[in-house]
């Protein structure tokens, strides 16, 4: 007969440090971004070429060594795809919606963030970005509600802010855990660590070692009509 070892929880101070360490890397992704979003948006540019700007840029002026996840760079309709799809290199549009999802690692602590941008005047697309980010704090505070819900829980609160908003929701995953680097993972388990469906686990769980596990939430909101589509992540868990 064998039975599961119980995690012990770990103090609260330790947790409080955790969650500091993972504010502080988020803080400095901010700061990433902003700069990407004013000197780096622009047209005329493959998101290949943009990648490598960005990449250097985090090297040279943000101390970044490593990314944790590839760099996500898509315009146009390539901003339908998931994350797990490569679309090809594509020339960025005078007129174009695109979104910059990184997974930074700032000393030994991972960051995952992702912001939309619109370029030109196009109030669709304006209205898809400018709808990003209530959705995302829309289904944040029905996960404050119960913070032990499964993650094919949350997914589908996710999906359903998606509809509420006026898009589909575009991805098979709408978020993940995060943590000092790299994080938990199980090899070849798209589900038990994932928001998304099939998930059965509360996350509110503690981990093996008995700490609490932080989530990003990802919002990707879709239009396939007009095929475009844009993307919003953060930190869940803390802050």
């Amino acid at each position: 007969m064998t039975t599961e070892t119980v995690p012990t929880k770990i103090s609260t101070t330790e947790e409080h440090e955790r969650a500091a360490y993972l504010q502080d890397a988020q803080d400095k992704a901010v700061l990433l971004f902003n700069e990407i979003e004013r000197d780096y948006i622009r047209h005329g540019i493959s998101e290949a070429a943009l990648s490598k700007e960005i990449h250097e840029l985090g090297t040279q002026r943000h101390g970044i060594r490593t990314h944790w996840h590839k760099r996500v760079i898509r315009s146009g309709p390539n901003t339908l795809q998931p994350y797990d799809e490569n679309p090809p290199d594509r020339i960025i549009q005078p007129d174009d919606i695109l979104f910059v999802d990184l997974g930074p690692v700032f000393e030994a602590w991972e960051a995952d963030f992702g912001r939309t941008f619109v370029l030109g005047d196009d109030p669709v697309k304006k209205k898809l970005r400018d709808s990003l980010e209530p959705t995302w704090n829309a289904v944040k505070a029905r996960f404050m509600e119960n913070p032990d819900m499964t993650g094919e829980e949350l997914y589908d609160l996710a999906c359903e802010g998606a509809k509420q908003a006026g898009y589909e929701f575009g991805g098979v995953l709408a978020g993940h855990l995060v943590g000092s680097f790299p994080h938990e993972r199980i090899p070849r388990d798209k589900i038990s660590l994932y928001i998304t469906k099939g998930n059965k686990e509360s996350m509110g769980r503690l981990n093996a070692q008995g700490q609490k596990r932080h989530w990003i939430l990802e919002i990707h909101l879709v239009d396939r009509a007009r095929q475009i589509g844009g993307f919003y992540e953060q930190l869940l868990t803390v802050g």
